[in-house]
């Protein structure tokens, strides 16, 4: 069955939206890729709160107000991984931390940069479609 996960597309503030937080990653799968923060919902946990606890998880910030993109299909049989996840994005408030447990770097990067990147999972889809949606 798949998982239900969620990712998050962090700015630094509601005047920056071509600015976002990525994190590397410190475990498998994709160990050492950029990505978007976020993780599995837990049981009987909403999507909102899941979203807002992983970002605090991985990288200390308050993940504010955050709004629903879109759900992305993200298949890797390679990786033995099989979840839909749902994309949210909006603004970090505090200061960003290296969490790392799960974390190995993490660090601000321009849309454009960030677009350029390999990144892990299907963050590179999902930087796609709010770069589509921030273009509306």
């Amino acid at each position: 069955m798949p998982k239900a996960t969620v990712a998050a597309i962090i700015t630094p503030d509601d005047n920056k939206p071509g600015i976002i937080l990525l994190t590397k990653r410190s475990v498998h799968p994709f160990q050492g890729h950029w990505c978007l923060p976020g993780g599995h919902i837990d049981e009987y946990e909403t999507a909102e709160d899941a979203v807002v606890r992983e970002v605090m998880e991985e990288t200390g910030l308050h993940f504010i107000s955050p709004v629903f993109l879109y759900f992305f299909n993200e298949v890797f049989p390679q990786h033995q991984f099989h979840a839909v996840a749902l994309a949210f994005y909006g603004t970090g408030r505090g200061n960003a931390e290296l969490m790392p447990d799960e974390v190995e770097e993490i660090a601000w990067f321009s849309l454009n940069e960030a677009l350029a990147m390999p990144l892990a999972f299907n963050h590179l889809q999902i930087l796609q479609r709010y770069a589509q949606h921030r273009a509306l």
